[in-house]
């Protein structure tokens, strides 16, 4: 029997980007050293704060969240940021002691970073997960000879505003916690009035929904039902219908993708493209070797990524 042909896949639809001129120059603008000084370091550089016990702190937070963040954007190592902002200095004729990569990191451990972010008295959120190598092999070594028993990675959980792009909140944890148990750390991390939250069927758990509407009773939960989830409350009980149910009801009934067409979920694939952005900026594995640092290192892309997004981005439209 001749071999049936595949059916042709739709063409991707193509894109042009409107503002063009404006997001070059804050393509630009991302590789300016001045960006990522601001304006009153010099005044901020030095530790101003309380006394503590034994040896005193030389530099403030604020220092070193410069370093770090110079680090992470032109991909340099303790040593390397340490050498370059020296040699600025020296340009710039700037009296300030530059900390060396020890303290970088014996204070990169207890960095508090807090994220740029723009306040809104409610916000979408999408939330997703994806993994960041932290040491063993190679991809050359792996297909050549296998995986070994010591490689590892951390799982990075992110929560995105996808009006706007913007990172909302952080969590860094290893790779054998699973995507919901975190939800409710992420939450704690957030203010504002939740109006949605979209992701995918790994957060098709009962705690998700519960800290979601303890946190935003109004909030629209756009997760996918599970290709073999169950009823959790039948129409026949006294109690409120539950909002995943009625998912899976319509899923049932319409299909899976006119769900995810009507109800808006494709919003979640944004999820997907910050992720995109984080490894293609910053590199898919973590240099640091401790969790905590490790931790503060994945802050600090975040923070860096906020700030880039801030400058400008794409405002897109479909070319036919």
């Amino acid at each position: 029997m001749p071999k049936q042909s595949k059916p042709s896949s739709r063409p991707k639809p193509l894109y042009r980007v409107k503002n063009w001129s404006e997001y070059e120059k804050a393509l630009v603008q991302r590789s300016s050293i001045t960006f990522w000084l601001s304006d009153d370091f010099e005044e901020a550089w030095l530790y101003a704060g309380k006394k503590q016990r034994g040896s005193q702190f030389d530099y403030s937070e604020k220092a070193i969240e410069i370093m770090l963040t110079i680090k992470e954007v032109f991909h340099l190592t303790n040593r390397g940021v340490e050498g370059f902002v020296r040699s600025l200095f020296e340009m710039l004729n700037i009296h300030l002691r530059v900390p060396d990569h020890s303290t970088l990191s014996k204070r990169g451990k207890t960095l508090r970073v807090r994220l740029p972010k723009k306040t809104n008295k409610s916000l979408n959120l999408v939330l997703d997960s994806t993994g960041l190598k932290i040491y063993g092999e190679g991809e050359w070594k792996v297909r050549k000879h296998g995986y070994s028993k010591h490689r590892t990675w951390r799982k990075l959980h992110v929560g995105a505003n996808p009006d706007n792009g913007e990172i909302q909140v952080v969590v860094l944890t290893e790779n054998s916690i699973s995507d919901d148990a975190v939800v409710k750390q992420m939450l704690e991390q957030i203010e504002q009035t939740l109006l949605s939250c979209a992701a995918d069927g790994a957060y098709d758990k009962r705690r998700v929904y519960e800290v979601l509407n303890a946190h935003s009773p109004e909030v629209e939960i756009l997760i996918p039902p599970r290709k073999n989830a169950r009823i959790w409350q039948h129409a026949n009980s006294k109690q409120e219908r539950l909002k995943r149910d009625e998912n899976l009801r319509y899923i049932r009934k319409h299909g899976r993708q006119p769900w995810k067409k009507d109800s808006g979920y494709h919003i979640r694939s944004l999820a997907e493209t910050i992720m995109f952005r984080l490894k293609i900026i910053f590199a898919d594995k973590l240099s640091a070797r401790l969790l905590e640092t490790q931790t503060t290192q994945a802050l600090i892309r975040c923070l860096a990524l906020n700030r880039m997004t801030h400058l400008g981005m794409p405002e897109s439209y479909p070319t036919a």
